[in-house]
């Protein structure tokens, strides 16, 4: 079963506090102000934070779903395919880009830092 942006929007939408806005000219979801979740656009995939170490383990496990480009080769996003990925999935990504927009940044050495490898 394809996931199609309605999916996504009603799921995003039925975070408390989440907000429907732009980005780059695209349909974007905010928490707090803070995005967390846009169309890219090219109509067919989703632009979703994560972490780098969940982003490179997503890549690893499914390349046909999850990739970047080099523009999001120093961030924290991962591009995810809406022709590939599961409903489930789905759901599970925009709560958790919601939480880590919602939440404070983490401390340098702390759990769920960026690592220094990827801070160019």
């Amino acid at each position: 079963m394809a996931v199609t942006f309605d999916d996504v929007r009603k799921t995003a939408l039925s975070i408390p506090k989440v907000a429907e806005s732009t980005s780059y000219g695209t349909v974007a979801f905010k928490v707090g102000g803070k995005l967390f979740l846009r169309l890219k656009e090219d109509n067919e995939s989703l632009v979703v934070r994560t972490t780098f170490e969940e982003r490179d383990s997503m890549m690893a496990d499914d390349p046909a779903t999850y990739y970047i480009t080099d523009h999001y080769l120093k961030y924290p996003w991962v591009l995810v395919r809406l022709s590939k990925v599961h409903p489930d999935a789905m759901r599970d990504l925009v709560k958790r880009a919601c939480r880590l927009a919602s939440s404070p940044p983490a401390k340098p050495g702390t759990a769920g830092s960026t690592p220094s490898s990827h801070r160019r």
